[in-house]
């Protein structure tokens, strides 16, 4: 299976399964003398990691990574050399008998049928590649990439839980991080928890949509063609699991009206260029324009249900099943970390292409 690297010039590759004895993945391109602890990778991997909550997979992982290479001690501190940073997490909380009665089936919605269709064999423990365990080790490039971006602020929240969405007029970033669901709107929690208790006890699950926005990026990141920014953040969101719908600033709202409302018009403040809007979501032909970068994207609602659900079998016959394990109700939940990340990871890349071009 090839295709388990991403990114140019700062470019990761992630290894490992879920239910496998560890998880971990390699860095590459991280500029040198960058100070560098696993405390400061440590801080991102706990805001993801499972079973912080009633709402997640209760799987009790503690993720705390190890630095096995790329970094050194100099004068008190720990600095990167410019080498590959190898980074590994041991799995802990592995329970593959969970998948044994369902080892010859396909389940609906996941990538089961499809693994064993190209490949002729597949990891039934958890999924395997297919896990979402695997979205640990992007949260771990993650971290690395914003200690390469020291001055960009990257926030993300989630916007909507099934049908019920927030209301961005009461948008409060610090309260993001106070609240199980990284909702911006206090008044969407008790809403959220009585729709996520409901579908608990349904054996059944949900979609949400999450925004990531990212403050203080400079003028120029990105090329035209086949280099564009929004392309790159696109391709790095769509490559998340469960993901299946991205938008950039107003994204599908935009061909619902005219181009007199959708473009920014622009004015001179204090001497310098500035937008009246942002419906371009701080990307222009592919370029940064100095905006904020704002993308959102759509996640399905969890495809492990306990519901039962008809499906075929390895011999191809008919079937139902009914998934046990761990697993959450919504996958969107603890997916805004990793959607932080991966566009960290593009800009990142884009940073240190555009200075490798621009000087």
């Amino acid at each position: 299976m090839s295709h388990n690297s991403f990114g140019h010039l700062f470019r990761f590759t992630t290894w490992g399964e879920s239910h496998g004895p560890s998880i971990g993945c390699v860095v590459d391109g991280t500029p040198p003398r960058i100070e560098l602890k696993e405390e400061d990778i440590q801080f991102w991997l706990d805001r993801r990691r499972p079973g912080q909550s009633k709402f997640t997979s209760p799987r009790q992982e503690l993720d705390q990574v190890r630095i096995l290479s790329g970094v050194i001690e100099e004068d008190g501190k720990q600095l990167t050399t410019g080498t590959p940073i190898s980074l590994v997490i041991e799995n802990q909380d592995q329970r593959s008998k969970d998948y044994s009665d369902i080892k010859d089936k396909f389940r609906p919605g996941h990538a089961d049928f499809t693994y064993q269709s190209k490949y002729g064999i597949r990891d039934v423990r958890g999924g395997g590649r297919q896990s979402a365990r695997e979205t640990a080790m992007r949260v771990a490039a993650g971290a690395i990439a914003r200690k390469v971006l020291p001055n960009i602020k990257i926030e993300g929240a989630l916007i909507q839980l099934g049908k019920h969405k927030i209301n961005k007029e009461n948008w409060d970033s610090s309260f993001i991080s106070q609240n199980p669901f990284w909702s911006p709107d206090s008044s969407t929690v008790s809403i959220w928890e009585n729709y996520i208790e409901e579908l608990i006890n349904d054996g059944d699950s949900c979609g949400a949509i999450i925004e990531v926005r990212v403050k203080n990026v400079p003028v120029g990141l990105g090329a035209p063609i086949y280099g564009k920014l929004d392309s790159d953040i696109s391709n790095a969101i769509m490559s998340i699991n469960a993901v299946k719908g991205v938008e950039i600033g107003n994204g599908f709202a935009a061909a619902a009206i005219r181009g007199s409302e959708n473009s920014d018009e622009m004015f001179i403040d204090d001497k310098s260029p500035s937008f009246k809007s942002n419906n371009s979501g701080g990307i222009l032909g592919g370029i940064s324009s100095g905006q904020d970068i704002v993308v959102r994207f759509a996640i399905k609602p969890t495809s492990s249900i306990r519901s039962n659900q008809k499906t075929i079998d390895k011999d191809g016959k008919e079937t139902e099943i009914s998934t046990k394990g761990r697993h959450d109700p919504c996958v969107g939940m603890r997916a805004v970390p990793v959607g932080e990340a991966m566009v960290a990871c593009v800009i990142a890349d884009h940073f240190l292409r555009n200075r490798a071009q621009n000087g």
